[in-house]
């Protein structure tokens, strides 16, 4: 097959995948941190995709790496030539966090979490797990429970397995592991990839508050909080930082009504390693005061 009926495949996958995930172009440019009309130039051929497009591309997609596989199909059909890699590219000896989404949503009776971060193998050996805590109020009745908790992980559309590192009643240590009974998929030395894992908390155990710690480089933090309108929610951040013994009000809150619920979303670029970012919360109306606790990962 030659490069240019490789590409030609390529580009019609990519559309029939996103078809399929009901995206428009505009969509998925947007979910893939990318131009939102990048996606437009690379499906009619104005453009041609890099490996990063086509693993971004596979991992919204959820194509279990049939994109990516075509992609490597179509540069193996290319005629050689030596190309220093590009300076972002090289290998950095650090594992980073190129983006971070937190989601949060309280729905009257649990508290429903999703984290979501693009990883950057910078190292010269390959990632096989990566590490996410979890806590909660101490002052609970009864302690937290794996089976409640409910922690589900994926890499690449895939299920990663996981194992506990300390389990105790009010916090959760967790090794993520990038495996399943299917076989293993590390992250090897200058690839990139998002893992997404969520959990559920009932109300009881929560916390009127949601903290962030940037544990490792980040380039990007967003955070969103969804709460049921109805409960007059008020909401508001701290930044807190190693370099001083006080945090400082984070002011950059949106909020925006999405029919019954209040969305609040905060977003900061190149956060300070070891950086802190503590959202809390009060509601008018009472019965759903949450107890304190610290909730990160």
């Amino acid at each position: 097959m030659s490069a240019q009926e490789a590409m030609g495949t390529f580009r019609r996958e990519l559309t029939a995948w996103r078809e399929r995930r009901g995206l428009s172009k505009k969509q998925l440019g947007t979910l893939m941190l990318f131009d939102p009309s990048y996606v437009s130039h690379i499906e009619s051929g104005r453009h041609r995709p890099t490996e990063d497009f086509a693993r971004r591309a596979d991992d919204v997609l959820r194509a279990e790496g049939e994109l990516l596989s075509l992609w490597r199909a179509y540069d193996d059909s290319r005629p050689r030539r030596s190309v220093p890699a590009p300076p972002a590219e090289r290998l950095t000896g650090e594992l980073m966090v190129e983006h971070e989404e937190a989601l949060m949503r309280y729905d009257g009776e649990r508290y429903w979490v999703t984290i979501r971060r693009q990883l950057y193998n910078g190292h010269a050996d390959p990632v096989a797990r990566y590490f996410v805590k979890i806590a909660v109020d101490e002052l609970a009745n009864s302690p937290l429970t794996w089976a409640e908790l409910g922690l589900k992980a994926t890499c690449r559309g895939l299920d990663m397995d996981w194992t506990a590192n300390l389990d105790l009643a009010a916090l959760k240590e967790i090794w993520l592991l990038f495996e399943n009974p299917a076989g293993r998929f590390p992250l090897y030395p200058g690839e990139r990839t998002w893992i997404e894992y969520s959990y559920t908390v009932n109300r009881e155990k929560w916390g009127s508050w949601f903290q962030r710690a940037v544990r490792l480089p980040t380039s990007r933090l967003t955070v969103k909080m969804r709460f049921p309108a109805d409960l007059d929610p008020k909401v508001w951040g701290m930044e807190m930082l190693m370099t001083s013994s006080r945090g400082a009000p984070v002011s950059l809150i949106d909020s925006t009504r999405e029919g019954e619920f209040i969305d609040y979303s905060f977003d900061t670029a190149s956060p300070p390693l070891h950086a802190r970012y503590r959202f809390e919360w009060s509601f008018a109306v009472p019965g759903h005061a949450s107890r304190e606790v610290d909730s990160r990962a």
